[in-house]
């Protein structure tokens, strides 16, 4: 299995391009993320050495609610503008006045997702600290609506951080490949006790979710994590965030594979059936002659 990447690539080299380059070349380019996500990189006014990347991301309203603004403040600074129309998060930058660190400009202009969803986890790590603390907790979830029907839910509690994703399988046969991945996640977790717990729920949501208005049906599946302080404190915290906001593409991402793979092992295996076939089929009898201009069959 692999990561998926959670910078966008095409940003984070287009962007690297133009600030290497003497003489930039204009740009506007619309690019696709997941989960519906549109960055635009253009040069406001027609002027080359400015570069806006735009983002429009359709939790955002709900983002903004657990301190999207605030955070993204304090990451970019004086790079955040007023958003472009048509975009909920823009970022500006003038070539002409970056003196050094261009790549770490590059890099955080390409986590622009990554920071925006970043801040409900943040907000929701440090609450868990705040109950362990204090001794009490509130049971409300945070609520994103990430794609169109499939919403993330997070849960502070005195001692853990518990993460709910909700999916949809479009297929049922994506269904039984997910169960077999989830299957795996436990398995793993009999190494490593010190992973996070994983569960995964499938048709029902999971009992914390009980009594919402949370989705039910036969190609809804749930997948929880349940993170304790050791995965989000000050030293891993990142890391986590890093890797568990992209879980869903991930999960689907091989889940594809894995169907992919299975097609091509079928097409190989037909190919090989086929063989095996055409050299069984019996020869035809054929009719030959001898000197004499007489035929017989060979049998």
């Amino acid at each position: 299995m692999i990561l998926l990447e959670i910078e966008n690539k095409i940003v984070e080299t287009t962007l690297k391009n133009r600030l290497s380059s003497q003489k930039p070349d204009p740009v506007d380019q619309t690019v696709a993320d997941y989960d519906g996500v549109v960055f635009h990189i253009s040069n406001p006014g027609r002027d080359k050495n400015k570069i806006m990347v735009s983002m429009s991301i359709r939790s955002f309203a709900q983002l903004q609610k657990h301190g999207a603004d605030e955070y993204l403040a304090k990451i970019y600074g004086k790079y955040l503008i007023s958003p472009e129309e048509g975009y909920d998060v823009s970022l500006l930058v003038d070539v002409t006045e970056i003196q050094s660190d261009k790549d770490t400009l590059v890099k955080n202009f390409s986590l622009l997702k990554r920071n925006c969803v970043a801040c409900v986890f943040e907000k929701y790590f440090d609450l868990q600290k705040q109950y362990e603390e204090q001794g009490v907790q509130n049971k409300e979830f945070a609520i994103i609506n990430y794609r169109e029907d499939e919403t993330l839910y997070i849960q502070a509690q005195k001692d853990r951080v518990v993460v709910i994703f909700s999916t949809i399988f479009k297929e049922e046969n994506d269904v039984i490949i997910g169960k077999v991945f989830m299957q795996e996640f436990k398995e793993g977790r009999r190494g490593r006790q010190d992973a996070p717990q994983v569960l995964f729920s499938h048709r029902d949501p999971p009992l914390e979710l009980r009594g919402t208005n949370a989705r039910v049906g036969d190609n809804v599946a749930y997948i929880s994590f349940v993170l304790f302080p050791r995965h989000i404190g000050p030293k891993y915290r990142q890391n986590t965030i890093n890797v568990i906001h992209t879980f869903r593409n991930y999960l689907h991402y091989h889940i594809k594979c894995s169907k992919a793979y299975l097609h091509s092992r079928m097409r190989a295996r037909t190919e090989d059936f086929l063989k095996v076939l055409n050299r069984a089929k019996p020869e035809k009898a054929s009719e030959k002659k001898t000197i004499s201009g007489k035929t017989f069959v060979r049998k």
